[in-house]
């Protein structure tokens, strides 16, 4: 009986008209034996990329050479990418970004940003200090982006005032300016961390650069912090650096509560693969990370640091909740009733708390239950979009969460791309109804629509990532290398399994038992294997 689990043995076929490999390549082709590329190659593995690549000449052909690029990597094409879609969001952004939005310019053109109105909220241009002199109603660390931009912003004003050449612009606009330029280099970052966690598989990074959705909301709000930081964080748990992975989930977390989620999914995979230990070393990094950023801020002032607890207690379902659709179809009927203004919804509260946490308790027997262990990107992909449809406040940037884990999870083009079509279509009625019918808007059951098509995309998008995980042969990550397991894993590539919950076969084939384990489990029972583990305000 195997008991570590490889995955499916076959690697998707090469055409009969692939490049030859160069001779380094083919020293670098180790578990290959027909001479091909040391990489995935999209062309052949994607009919989407198969079929985009016959505007620049068609597929890799048979005179191609992979690995011979001086200047033109993988890495540095998917980093062209990124710059690219990042340039285009700044155009579209660039009508709102001198703050004068007469008009409503900011619905009219689709360009709202948190950023612009709170630069004044909370006193950035007079020089105040997240936390210390302003409520801030964010964690600590995007406090702390907000905080350099405005100085990024103040030295560009002084110094645009001593030469006199620099254009001189409002302060708003060059915080602005500023915090896009921040956040550009997170969204960089983050192209280089999924690049680095795809393992042989380089190209999916370029899921990331021209992703539509970071085109719509890459500077809708600061999520790029946050995001980043967990994406370089699984990037270093893929490498196998367990204290590294747990300071950057932890920086995370003080960016956003979300990286949480990620600990979460690494718990269950280590709880079946029984490196429990590891995994502790991990939370223990990323506590000791969190507090070393949330303790002074809390020390010094403790009511404005905990004000973005207090408030994600307090709010209401979000406008793109099912909890919001299903409270307005009822006129307000259901969960807690008509709420007074700062009242909280304590029943509203706890049914998302229950849900989430059902959610939770199926995913993890999903995690020990499922045919050979599922891999990182998987686990984490399902528990945070279980939690964002369960969630009583899904704000439209909050989408970019997802964006990394789907890619890692299922790099399919067609399913990633229609996907982020729902993401980027919900941002028009959402802004037409932000506008009002008054102003040419549009009604709020347009916006309840779009919602509404999102969330089953990402119901779609979530049961081909069940699928994978039930019927490994499907997984297009093990089945594009021979002999891959979970180029995410780190600790837990090709680890062998301790807990596994069995499950009965009446006849098992022989590749079922196999990968079952089938012989002497308890159906439905936790066993050990005995092997050594080897509404204008968008967010808070």
């Amino acid at each position: 009986m195997r008991t570590t689990p490889t995955g499916p043995s076959d690697p998707a076929s090469q055409p009969a008209d692939g490049p030859a490999a160069s001779p380094e390549v083919e020293d670098r082709t180790a578990g290959r034996d027909d001479g091909g590329p040391d990489r995935v190659v999209p062309t052949w593995a994607d009919p989407v990329a198969a079929q985009a690549s016959e505007a620049v000449g068609g597929p890799w052909g048979r005179h191609a050479v992979t690995g011979r690029a001086l200047f033109w990597t993988p890495l540095r094409i998917c980093l062209l990418f990124t710059t690219s879609v990042l340039a285009l969001a700044w155009l579209k952004q660039a009508p709102c970004s001198d703050g004068n939005w007469a008009g409503s310019v900011q619905y009219t053109h689709f360009c709202y940003s948190d950023t612009v109105p709170l630069f004044g909220l909370h006193g950035l241009d007079d020089g105040a200090i997240p936390y210390l002199d302003s409520a801030v109603e964010y964690p600590v660390l995007t406090g702390g982006l907000m905080l350099a931009a405005a100085w990024l912003a103040r030295g560009y004003d002084a110094l645009a005032d001593a030469v006199g050449l620099l254009p001189a612009v409002p302060a708003v606009q060059s915080y602005y300016i500023a915090t896009c330029l921040l956040l550009s280099l997170c969204a960089l970052l983050l192209t280089r961390a999924v690049l680095g966690t795809a393992g042989r598989r380089p190209w999916d990074a370029a899921m990331i650069g021209l992703s539509p959705l970071l085109l719509v909301h890459a500077f809708t709000n600061w999520d790029l912090l946050a995001v980043a930081l967990a994406g370089l964080g699984l990037w270093a748990w893929a490498r196998r650096r367990p204290v590294a992975a747990g300071v950057l989930l932890g920086l995370g977390v003080a960016a956003k509560l979300y990286p949480l989620l990620l600990l979460g999914a690494l718990f269950l995979l280590c709880l079946r693969a029984g490196r429990l230990g590891v995994w502790l070393r991990t939370a223990g990094a990323a506590v000791v990370a969190w507090a070393a950023v949330n303790v002074p801020v809390a020390v010094l002032a403790p009511e404005n640091w905990s004000r973005f607890f207090r408030l994600n207690g307090q709010r209401a379902a979000d406008p793109d909740s099912l909890w919001n659709i299903a409270i307005t179809v009822s006129d307000g009927r259901l969960f807690d009733g008509p709420l007074a203004e700062g009242e909280t919804p304590v029943v509203l509260n706890a049914v998302v708390a229950v849900c989430v946490l059902l959610a939770f308790a199926a995913l993890a027997w999903l995690t020990l239950a499922a045919p050979v262990r599922p891999r990182v990107g998987q686990v984490a992909f399902l528990l945070l979009a279980a939690f964002l449809l369960l969630n009583k406040v899904w704000s439209p940037q909050f989408s970019l969460w997802l964006l990394p884990l789907a890619v890692l999870a299922r790099p399919r083009w067609r399913s990633l791309l229609a996907w982020q079509a729902t993401e980027a279509l919900l941002w028009v009625p959402r802004m037409l109804w932000y506008l009002g019918t008054g102003n040419r808007g549009v009604e709020v059951e347009w916006f309840f629509l779009a919602v509404t098509i999102r969330d089953a995309a990402v119901l779609a998008l979530m049961a081909l990532v069940v699928r994978d995980v039930w019927h490994p042969d499907a997984d297009v990550v093990r089945t594009s290398w021979p002999g891959v397991d979970d180029p995410a894993g780190g600790v837990l590539d090709h680890a062998e399994d301790r807990h596994v919950l069995r499950r009965r076969s009446a006849q098992p084939g022989p590749q079922e038992a196999d990968l079952l384990g089938v012989g002497g489990g308890v159906a439905g029972g936790l066993q050990d294997d005995g092997a050594v583990g080897r509404p204008r305000h968008l967010d808070q």
